[in-house]
């Protein structure tokens, strides 16, 4: 070292406990965060004039009904349990809130896409100015991922477009490909626009959602099941091809031949978190002759009989009904009361009766139980499941319809998806339960957990949420899927929920806090005696607890370490961001701020 150097070395010497006290007393760097209306960096009025042009206007606020003028707001008011409606309103989502956790708010802005030239437009610009960044298609989330206060919203509900395919290959394929029958449907479509296109007017089936309002897109991308999952696996697994916006703006058509990880991480590790979705083509399939309805209701009169009726509900189920005719729920319920209401398909209604006669002799001859309402089995042609006129014709009690004037005539609900219009969720939980539990050596304890979790709150076995039972092709089409592997050996998915009547800013209504918490509190003590069952179970990622841990893992498990590496590849800096999406770890409770690490 020269002597000149030396010389400033040790005359700077004295000065380094200064340094380093100034050092430790300075603030740390800000973590890097998105900007809020007000801010600085949020975007000036011609920034979103020029966003404004690249979407030929369909940039606005969105407005709630429930607070505009006197009219607008009795409309709503009207509507408020039409899901239809609330479907329509770029300001409302089909759920409400969910207690200690989120509300519904709208967006400080909104595109109102039309075409993926929108999408791609709303994206760069939400990159570009460090926006949060939403998107709503159907707004079912329980998790309130299709809303945000202070975002820009982009709404897909326009690009609800179905296009039916007798012979569908997909891009980028092999040119010896087999087509095979398939279906497009945009972004914004509802599964009632799928079924009408594909079942009533072609005589195809495409596995969707059990719920008709349901968005497409987020169902599928969340690995979605529906009544007869049983025997056409998730819907996911159908999932031929996609077209999607990246966080870098480009539009991607995706498949297993073209960007497989990214496709991969659509079939059920939600799109929320990779991009937005424009359009999704599906496998469709061969339509059964028949679907059907059972429905039966039985009361115990004691708690040791109530423990009998479960453990024989379950191995006539093992032995009857896990296989690939029969769907939906099994409920365990208050005063000791077992309700069913499944589904079945392919079967005619006189052996669909005939599979149910041994439990019914088996409670014949036991007077400990009252049957509360007698078992009723209900057939129909197939094509005929959710044709609307139909059912306005022959059975106008089983359906909600839209009552709005020009309503299209395909729309109908379920009368029994009816309480979750709008509703404001106190607590969910869901767990898998694993075929193990149906053996004879764990009858007891599975009814017993089963009875005492039905103590507090009831439970329902969704029976078509589970894979056990299911034929082979389409359990390794489900396999072949980023949802919890856990789904393939489960015999059901336990659900656990409760809520109230929609509580949205003008609806004029308040959340009984009181009642919410006993609510919450009922759920997780269910939840807490089923766990005894079943330690750490797995869960649905699209029906589960807002605050459930361990939910890498529970939603999932073995598969999170390759969406996460997708994520990081597709996008790095993390624009898009769900509540316990994959990568959201990284990102405050709100999605504004990047956690420090």
């Amino acid at each position: 070292m020269k002597r000149r150097d030396c010389l400033k070395a040790g005359l700077a010497l004295p000065l380094l406990p200064l340094v380093l006290k100034a050092a430790a007393a300075a603030p740390a760097a800000p973590l890097w965060q998105r900007v809020r209306p007000g801010t600085a960096g949020w975007p000036s009025a011609a920034d979103w004039a020029g966003l404004s042009r690249a979407v030929d206007g369909r940039l606005s606020v969105p407005q709630s009904p429930l607070l505009a003028d006197p009219a607008t707001r009795a409309e709503a008011l009207a509507q408020l349990r039409n899901p239809f409606y609330l479907g329509d309103q770029p300001a409302l989502t089909q759920t409400s809130g969910y207690f200690g956790a989120w509300r519904s708010v709208p967006s400080a802005q909104m595109v109102a896409a039309t075409q993926a030239s929108d999408v791609v437009a709303a994206v760069d610009f939400a990159r570009r100015h460090r926006l949060r960044l939403v998107v709503k298609g159907g707004g079912h989330s329980y998790h309130g991922t299709s809303c945000a206060p202070d975002s820009l919203l982009v709404w897909t509900r326009a690009m609800n477009q179905v296009q039916v395919h007798d012979a569908f290959v997909a891009q980028g394929a092999d040119p010896d490909t087999a087509a095979q029958p398939a279906v497009s449907v945009g972004a914004g479509a509802m599964w009632i626009d799928a079924y009408a296109a594909v079942t009533t007017r072609h005589g195809r089936y495409v596995q969707g959602g059990g719920c008709t309002s349901v968005g497409v897109t987020g169902l599928v991308t969340g690995g979605g099941f529906g009544s007869f999952s049983k025997a056409f696996g998730t819907a996911a697994a159908s999932l031929l091809e996609a077209e999607l916006v990246t966080a870098d703006g480009q539009l991607r058509v995706v498949n297993a031949h073209q960007e497989p990880e990214l496709f991969w991480a659509l079939k059920g590790g939600c799109a929320g978190s990779f991009g937005v979705v424009t359009r999704m083509t599906l496998r469709t399939h061969a339509l059964p002759d028949t679907f059907g309805g059972v429905t039966l209701k039985v009361q115990a009169d004691s708690e040791a009989s109530w423990r009998a009726l479960a453990a024989q509900v379950l191995r006539f189920y093992r032995d009857a009904l896990c296989n690939p005719h029969w769907g939906e729920q099994i409920t365990f319920g208050g005063e000791r009361t077992l309700s069913i209401a499944m589904v079945f398909q392919g079967l005619d209604r006189a052996t669909a009766e005939a599979t149910w006669q041994p439990l019914l002799a088996w409670l014949g001859e036991r007077p400990a139980y009252t049957v509360r309402a007698p078992l009723q089995v209900l057939a129909l042609p197939a094509r005929d499941f959710w044709d609307a006129d139909f059912f306005r014709q022959h059975a106008p009690a089983f359906i909600v319809e839209d009552t709005r004037p020009g309503a299209p005539s395909h729309h109908m609900l379920w009368q029994g998806d009816q309480g979750q219009v709008g509703w404001f969720l106190h607590g969910y939980a869901s767990a898998w339960l694993p075929s193990a539990l149906l053996g004879e050596d764990r009858l007891a304890a599975s009814a017993d957990a089963l009875c005492r979790a039905a103590a507090h709150m009831d439970v329902g076995l969704h029976c078509n949420k589970g894979l056990f039972g299911a034929p082979a092709g389409a359990l390794a089409a489900s396999a072949d899927t980023a949802t919890h592997p856990a789904v393939l050996d489960a015999f059901a998915l336990a659900l656990i929920g409760n809520a109230g009547g929609p509580v949205f800013p003008g609806s004029g209504g308040e959340v009984d806090e009181p009642a919410a918490r006993r609510g919450a509190l009922r759920v997780g003590r269910a939840y807490d005696a089923l766990s005894a069952l079943v330690p750490q179970a797995p869960a649905y990622v699209s029906e589960s607890d807002y605050f459930q841990r361990g939910w890498q893992q529970a939603f999932w498990g073995p598969h999170y370490a390759r969406l996460l590496a997708a994520k990081q590849r597709y996008d790095p800096e993390g624009l898009f961001v769900i509540h316990h999406g994959v990568g959201s770890e990284a990102w405050g409770a709100d999605g504004f701020q990047r956690q420090p690490g």
